[in-house]
């Protein structure tokens, strides 16, 4: 039986990770599986810096625009569907790729996740009171005391990890990080680790004409038009949440937009320093496309078609 072979391009928000999947699905004949923990949903479109309709239909493209903001979507979940959608995809092609900045998503179906014990609702409940009297301050702190130890390493501004967090905590009475193990999962294939790289202010000017050109395609309109669902998960990103203090008066709206610029920064220097962590990542420049499929030659020995 041939071995089966998972390409994962990595790398920060605007590093190029979708131009690269596209031309190593269409040189391999294969599909592209995403890694994002937002283009999962069908309302977030300009937002969720979703390729283009053009891009998509170049090669098949899997969990993208797959449930709506309306529904929760946890790791395990992605981690079971992209499983599924890499065995469909394998029963045909040697070769798959997975793209995407989510860390915790190509950890869960490159490792696996460690098992926690199930939460009651009234746990939930408990912590959901909390959150809602006293936000994302109330997470943090309750979760400090908790486990000192893993908010010193979690992004302390991502209130559904905190808030899973804190909830394994109450409901067992021991730390979070107690149940994390890393222990990883047997997978039926090997993996290539292709990580998209390039100078920090290099970087940033991308992402800065990212949220521009975000905002001349509409972004604030397709803010308007989901805002019922503000206080579900999907919504809790960088560019709703920041138009959303604009929609309450809190924020001018340039004060906005330069908070998306800003907090989109923030967290592509939070995704590289996961990248440089975790995973054997062998780095390239974006737009470097040759040198990555004589890469994959090289580990693989797969051929383009």
């Amino acid at each position: 039986m041939a071995v089966k072979w998972l390409i994962v391009i990595g790398g920060a928000t605007a590093a190029g990770k979708t131009a690269l999947a596209i031309e190593l699905a269409k040189a391999y004949g294969t599909a592209v599986v995403s890694a994002d923990s937002r283009q999962v949903f069908t309302e977030l479109d300009i937002g969720a810096a979703k390729a283009t309709s053009e891009e998509l239909a170049m090669v098949p493209h899997l969990l993208i625009n797959h449930l709506s903001v309306s529904q929760d979507y946890s790791v395990g979940d992605y981690e079971r569907d992209a499983l599924a959608c890499l065995n469909a995809i394998f029963r045909e092609r040697d070769i798959a790729i997975l793209a995407g900045g989510s860390g915790l998503y190509i950890k869960a179906v490159c490792d696996g996740l460690d098992s926690f014990p199930e939460v009651s609702d009234e746990v939930r409940q408990q912590v959901e009171s909390g959150e809602q009297n006293g936000g994302l301050a109330w997470l943090q702190y309750q979760l400090q005391d908790a486990d000192p130890g893993y908010y010193e390493t979690v992004d302390r501004n991502n209130p559904a990890r905190l808030r899973r967090a804190l909830e394994v905590c109450l409901q067992t009475g021991k730390p979070y990080s107690s149940f994390r193990t890393g222990a990883r999962a047997e997978r039926p294939f090997k993996t290539v680790y292709v990580l998209l790289d390039m100078p920090r202010e290099q970087l940033y000017r991308r992402i800065n004409e990212r949220v521009d050109r975000m905002i001349d395609e509409g972004l604030e309109d397709e803010a308007r038009s989901i805002m019922h669902f503000r206080n579900k998960p999907a919504l809790q990103t960088v560019g709703y949440q920041e138009l959303c203090e604009y929609f309450d008066g809190k924020l001018t709206f340039e004060e906005a937009v330069d908070k998306i610029r800003q907090h989109t920064r923030n967290y592509a220097k939070r995704q590289s320093t996961w990248f440089r962590k975790y995973g054997s990542w062998r780095i390239f420049s974006p737009g470097n496309t040759a040198a990555v499929l004589k890469y994959i030659a090289e580990e693989t020995g797969i051929k383009t078609t």
